[in-house]
């Protein structure tokens, strides 16, 4: 979710990214780029139900303090503070990949800030932790980021869920192990005795929180469905917005639909539809196609490598956006897109600006007393991505 997050200086007005975007799209329109008609064509309505009805879910789960009260029966389960850096690190990527990345940004970092002062270690530990866990385990899924996201519906994957697992399962897991090594090195000496974990979470609207359980089971059963169909030679009954939507409802229906309807970040959903916009627009002006080189199109160590590094430059969205057309229009195989979807993913981990997530994080952490700097992120940043780079890239070499 990007609403509220870093803004840029522009002629003296300080504009948030989605903003930015929204501007951009305007004046592409402004100046006849792109018509009308093209812009509305444009915005990929799939994404924008998927995403709304996800934030929707999401938001729920936090309001009403299940999401907090899940935390709680999970982490207390770790008898040592080094498990629950282990627990925490799994638990937080697992639900990055059912809920996406950035949600967890906004209802993790509480969480991760509690567990540090139970553990009584630096804040920046378990805030790096959550940065760095949200991130990797949103490459397992279609649904763990908004670029897995475009990647899945923008290259046709017939079966994105099998097809993510089952290429992505062992290096992603190696990453995991990855960053908790370099988590736990990272960690001065821990107590020998943990406290209570997160003795104060619990579901504030029990009400709430049983639509919440509904919605999950809803969301989860027809994903499994969905897997079932196509890897029985079935049509699939539901697209992927459709079991979002579906999924959302029980809330949409509830008497507490207003109350969490206003809570869901428009402003991310903005930055989406001038993001669709503004893409279309460069694309049909042919600049960014042009500086694509066409014998690295099929190079998986460029596209993890450039997926890296240009992250950092225009973010991982937009990046993934400009290049998807000249991927469908080489031809691509799966194992391209997928190579697309890891380079730019880890490259949230480089810096604090290489995903919208971190920031995210790194905002709400500050409200409550608490940060990470730009330098802290990086020497965290640098050897968790060049270790993941060479594992995927390894990996990618290996099978393909």
């Amino acid at each position: 979710m990007l609403g509220g997050i870093a803004c840029r200086q522009i002629g003296g007005i300080r504009l948030p990214i989605w903003g930015m975007m929204l501007a951009g799209a305007g004046a592409v329109l402004i100046c006849g780029s792109i018509t009308p008609t093209e812009a509305l064509h444009a915005v990929n309505i799939e994404i924008i139900i998927f995403l709304f009805s996800v934030f929707l879910i999401g938001s729920a789960m936090e309001e009403s303090g299940y999401l907090g009260y899940l935390a709680r029966i999970i982490f207390s389960r770790a008898e040592t503070p080094g498990q629950l850096i282990s627990l925490f690190i799994l638990t937080m990527g697992g639900f990055s990949a059912l809920l996406m990345n950035d949600t967890l940004a906004i209802v993790g970092t509480p969480i991760a800030l509690a567990l540090a002062r139970t553990c009584e270690i630096p804040d920046r530990i378990f805030l790096l932790a959550l940065a760095g866990a949200i991130t990797t385990g949103s490459i397992i899924s279609p649904i763990g980021n908004p670029q897995n996201l475009l990647i899945a519906i923008g290259s046709g994957m017939e079966n994105p869920f099998l097809t993510f697992i089952a290429v992505l399962f062992i290096p992603t897991a190696l990453s995991g192990l990855i960053l908790y090594g370099i988590i736990r090195r990272m960690t001065p000496s821990l107590p020998a005795v943990l406290p209570p974990v997160l003795p104060e979470a619990g579901i504030r609207d029990q009400k709430l929180a049983r639509l919440c359980r509904l919605s999950l089971g809803i969301f989860i059963g027809l994903i499994i469905l969905r897997i079932i169909c196509i890897a029985t030679g079935h049509p699939p009954m539901f697209t992927l917005q459709t079991i979002a939507a579906i999924a959302a409802a029980p809330i949409l229906l509830s008497p507490h639909r207003f109350a969490i309807m206003r809570s869901v970040d428009y402003r991310t959903l903005l930055f989406f539809v001038g993001l669709f916009i503004l893409m279309e627009a460069v694309w049909i002006g042919g600049t960014f196609p042009g500086l694509i080189p066409q014998n690295l199109i099929h190079s998986i160590p460029w596209l993890i490598g450039g997926g890296i590094l240009i992250s950092q430059i225009i973010s991982n969205v937009p990046f993934v956006a400009l290049i998807i057309p000249s991927l469908m229009e080489a031809g691509s195989s799966e194992i391209i897109f997928l190579a697309l979807a890891a380079g730019s993913t880890i490259g949230g981990n480089l810096t604090i600006l290489g995903a919208a997530s971190n920031v995210i994080i790194i905002q709400n952490a500050e409200r409550r007393g608490a940060t990470i700097t730009f330098i802290e992120f990086l020497r965290f940043g640098i050897p968790v991505t060049i270790l993941q780079a060479a594992v995927f890239i390894g990996w990618f070499a290996l099978i393909a």
